[in-house]
């Protein structure tokens, strides 16, 4: 699902740096950018938009006076490098709250709260026993009941397979999104395991073959909810 974004950044830096992390997330369709939010309202008036990125402070006519005098539908994540906004930002039930400067990781935290919220859009395509990913310079297609589990390691992640290894800097973002959480499931901030490949779950790890893979306190009743349903 592409997910249609703009963000709304006076401050060009920032703008440049919020540009980089939506062109890594492959969902996200960045549609326009804007340093005023007023022409930012005349582009909403004729475009369909799921997400915004919304700096608050933009001169005369700041990111929470948009907000306040105009009927926006679409998600809208709170950029800004003072955090007294922050209760502002709640009232007006935004999906999140960046406080400059932030990481990656915790941009794609926000984006998953957005994400959320969006309507379900209705999918009748059967689902597909297959994904491709990034590697090198080539596309390389992985088949979803040959994965046994994926490995963080820094930028990378290492798809564990039954026949080979592929490194991709594709974010486990991406990966979630591509695949169902039934067949390979998020365990850890730095792991994802295939749960048709786990052999048993002994305290806090999964054991696969000879892997032991910790599962961590924010994925651990997500997880549990998927194998006991």
């Amino acid at each position: 699902m592409k997910i249609n974004c703009i963000i709304i950044e006076d401050e060009p830096l920032a703008l440049e740096r919020m540009k980089e992390f939506v062109l890594k997330l492959s969902f996200l369709n960045l549609l326009a950018v804007f340093d005023n939010a007023v022409d930012a309202l005349v582009f909403l008036k004729t475009n369909k938009v799921d997400l915004i990125f919304l700096d608050i402070n933009l001169g005369d006519f700041s990111g929470i006076r948009f907000l306040e005098t105009s009927a926006v539908k679409s998600q809208v994540i709170f950029t800004t490098a003072y955090q007294e906004y922050a209760l502002k930002g709640y009232d007006l039930k935004v999906a999140d709250y960046l406080l400059k400067p932030f990481t990656f990781e915790r941009f794609v935290q926000a984006v998953d709260r957005a994400i959320e919220h969006l309507p379900k859009k209705p999918n009748a395509a059967a689902p597909r026993n297959f994904i491709f990913v990034k590697t090198e310079n080539r596309l390389e297609k992985v088949l979803l009941k040959e994965i046994i589990y994926i490995e963080g390691m820094r930028d990378y992640r290492r798809i564990h397979t039954a026949a080979k290894r592929i490194m991709t800097l594709q974010t486990f973002a991406e990966l979630e999104r591509q695949i169902p959480p039934k067949i390979v499931c998020r365990v850890h901030k730095s792991y994802m395991v295939a749960l048709a490949q786990i052999d048993s779950i002994e305290k806090n790890g999964i054991k696969i073959k000879d892997k032991t893979i910790p599962i961590s306190e924010t994925y651990k009743k997500n997880f549990f909810a998927l194998i006991n349903h």
